[in-house]
């Protein structure tokens, strides 16, 4: 019997998770490298969207197809070959929104084509923890799995003295995965983000997780904590704003305030300021993880599903089958290695 995908609720999340990514890009962009206060002054509540994204979803997207090219078990080269295959994406009409480290990724990659240097001379940056969500939808419910695959993608636009921006990436990673377990609450999302993260390498990134979600749960309101924040600018905000320093443990944080919720955290992280769409393309990813279409504004979904560049159902699809047929072959591998020990021993 034929398994329908989209009759599953691995897909429903997934598909949710996808739109909670698009949507927060798009809410977000038009308060990107604002602050909070600029927002006000100048937009007012920004909650309602236009676009169908930007770069953020560009490169989740071109990680879609490097999965689907490879079953579930792309690797930087896997990726690097998609951003040569669909190039054009990258230097296109949105060229503009792409952070310099991925257009000197791409550059390089076209020139030299070898992608265990292309990042070398990039500074650290959001770019692969805002895109990487794909790898922990690939893995859901695996975030040691999804953390170690993204550390190895990520190093494709982030590596050396940018390491922390690949501990953002396996933070995410890791957080969607364990965001998409049957039994997932914001809780066990915050507590995988940082639990496969080299453990002395990617220290910062710990403890800067931990920090923001400390305060958030003092705090106790999305106001004060913002206002915390930025009153302690030198201790949440990395030099340059698109730092996943800075970005991703300020979505989690969010993610904690907003009791995960989808319609809440958007334009939550839309309205904080700073790095504002990858942030909300981060926390409305995970959001839409943990509650799934069912607790997704319709107006919104509907509104992006006509803005967007790629259907999402058609992507939803690709990834649950992805996830459930790789699943199925380490299953196998499991039954295998039981057998040889059986053999053996």
């Amino acid at each position: 019997m034929i398994m329908k995908i989209n009759g599953t609720q691995l897909y429903d999340r997934i598909l949710a998770a996808l739109y909670g990514g698009v949507i927060g890009d798009a809410m977000g962009a038009p308060t990107e490298n604002k602050t909070y206060a600029d927002i006000d002054a100048e937009l007012g509540w920004v909650a309602d969207f236009d676009t169908g994204g930007t770069d953020d979803t560009i490169l989740r997207d071109i990680l879609v197809r490097a999965l689907v090219d490879t079953g579930g078990y792309a690797t930087l080269d896997d990726w690097a070959a998609r951003w040569l295959a669909d190039y054009d994406e990258i230097f296109g009409a949105k060229q503009n929104r792409f952070f310099i480290s991925v257009l000197h990724t791409a550059f390089k990659l076209r020139e030299y084509d070898d992608p265990r240097v292309a990042a070398l001379g990039n500074v650290p940056c959001s770019s692969a923890a805002m895109g990487i969500v794909p790898v922990g939808m690939v893995n859901a419910s695996n975030p040691r799995q999804a953390a170690h695959q993204a550390y190895n993608l990520a190093s494709l636009i982030d590596a050396h003295n940018a390491g922390v921006s690949q501990d953002g990436a396996a933070a995410m990673a890791a957080a969607m995965a364990a965001a998409l377990a049957p039994d997932a609450s914001v809780q066990s999302v915050l507590e995988a983000s940082s639990a496969y993260l080299y453990p002395r390498g990617a220290a910062p990134m710990a403890r800067a997780i931990e920090r923001s979600a400390s305060v958030a749960a003092k705090e106790g309101s999305y106001a004060h904590y913002r206002a915390y924040v930025y009153d302690h600018a030198g201790e949440f905000f990395a030099a340059r704003k698109k730092n996943a320093l800075e970005t991703v443990p300020i979505t989690l944080g969010l993610l904690l305030l907003a009791e995960g919720d989808f319609g809440a955290v958007i334009p939550m992280a839309a309205n904080f300021g700073r790095d504002t769409d990858t942030m909300a393309a981060m926390a409305g990813a995970l959001a839409g993880a943990l509650g799934g279409m069912s607790a997704a504004p319709s107006a919104w979904i509907d509104k992006a599903r006509r803005l967007a560049d790629a259907d999402q159902e058609a992507l939803a699809e690709q990834l649950t089958r992805l996830a459930i047929d790789k699943r199925k072959t380490e299953a196998r591998l499991g039954e295998d290695l039981d057998k040889t020990l059986s053999a053996n021993f």
